[in-house]
């Protein structure tokens, strides 16, 4: 695996005209980025490198979010003829469901979180589609090495060292943290739990990097009870988010998908990556994304296979 690089290097050498970083590089620069929002001194000895780029403007000018209420047209079990769906129906529909299917789990600090995710992906401009299977086991509390796939390329992950932070938590105590009241998700994602101000409402420019927060703890398999669904429902008041006919996962299950389209400007100007429901029941199914290596941009599915909390690593359920 290629040594790792710094995030806020990569995030100078976007541009808008250019393939996007990868999902994990992406999620890496963007939440470095949003630390040094919280504390603009940190980007003090380098402003004229960073800030030019879209994805600063995007933080702080300010730019408006337009809602977008786009529906789709499903098939009703009680009637041949269509019905209009909105994102806000099916995002309240798959917390709902996600309550009624959860089984609460409550995994102590020396065990790990198992994940079997499978990815299937395909060039672009054509070729051979590539099926992994990534099979991860990450330590609950950060206090031992985990075990983690990504794309067939596996390697160990040292323990945490003091004060680290990454986004999405995969310590379980700092998952626990935050809060399973949609409104206070959203505004505890917007500046950190630690300095959330619930007194302050949401304005259009914090959109875009919160929506990117929630759509990130989503990808998260395992969640303390109650914050999945939370998501959702945070989600679905996000302005921007809209409803795709005839999504699929990685499983070829095809579905109704809700994407994020931001403002001018922003890395989701094109619209970000495209989360799948189950068109009846709106279960959460898996997720279509893109991805870039080099000049060659990929079109990517997939799906959670299995998750479950384990003992050691290399256990399986």
């Amino acid at each position: 695996m290629s040594e790792p690089r710094d995030e806020l290097q990569l995030l100078r050498e976007w541009d808008a005209d250019t393939p996007p970083l990868t999902d994990p590089a992406r999620a890496r620069a963007l939440f470095r980025l949003h630390q040094a929002m919280l504390t603009p001194t940190t980007l003090a000895p380098a402003p004229a490198a960073v800030r030019r780029r879209p994805v600063l403007r995007m933080a702080v000018a300010g730019v408006a979010a337009a809602a977008i209420t786009t529906t789709v047209l499903v098939a009703n079990e009680s009637s041949p003829r269509t019905q209009p769906v909105s994102a806000s129906t099916v995002l309240h529909g798959a917390a709902a469901e996600e309550r009624r299917l959860e089984k609460p789990i409550a995994p102590r600090d020396d065990q790990f979180i198992y994940t079997k995710e499978v990815i299937k992906e395909t060039p672009t401009g054509g070729g051979r589609t590539r099926t992994y299977v990534d099979e991860s086991w990450d330590s609950v509390d950060g206090s031992k090495r985990s075990y983690v796939s990504e794309l067939g390329q596996k390697q160990w992950v040292p323990v945490y060292a003091p004060n680290q932070t990454n986004w999405p938590p995969t310590r379980w105590t700092l998952l626990k943290q935050l809060p399973t009241d949609p409104a206070k998700l959203l505004i505890a994602l917007r500046g950190g739990p630690e300095k959330a101000d619930y007194n302050r409402p949401m304005k259009a420019a914090d959109w875009p990097i919160t929506q990117f927060f929630v759509a990130s703890l989503l990808r998260t398999a395992v969640l303390p009870k109650g914050l999945r669904s939370a998501a959702y429902e945070a989600l679905a008041t996000v302005p921007g988010v809209k409803v795709l006919p005839d999504q699929k996962d990685g499983d070829g299950r095809v579905g109704i998908g809700i994407q994020y389209v931001g403002p001018p400007g922003t890395p989701w100007a094109k619209g970000g990556r495209v989360l799948v429901f189950d068109a009846k029941t709106y279960r959460y199914l898996g997720m279509h994304d893109r991805r870039s290596m080099g000049a060659t941009t990929y079109e990517q599915w997939s799906y959670l296979a299995a998750s479950a909390v384990v003992d050691r690593v290399m256990q399986r359920p």
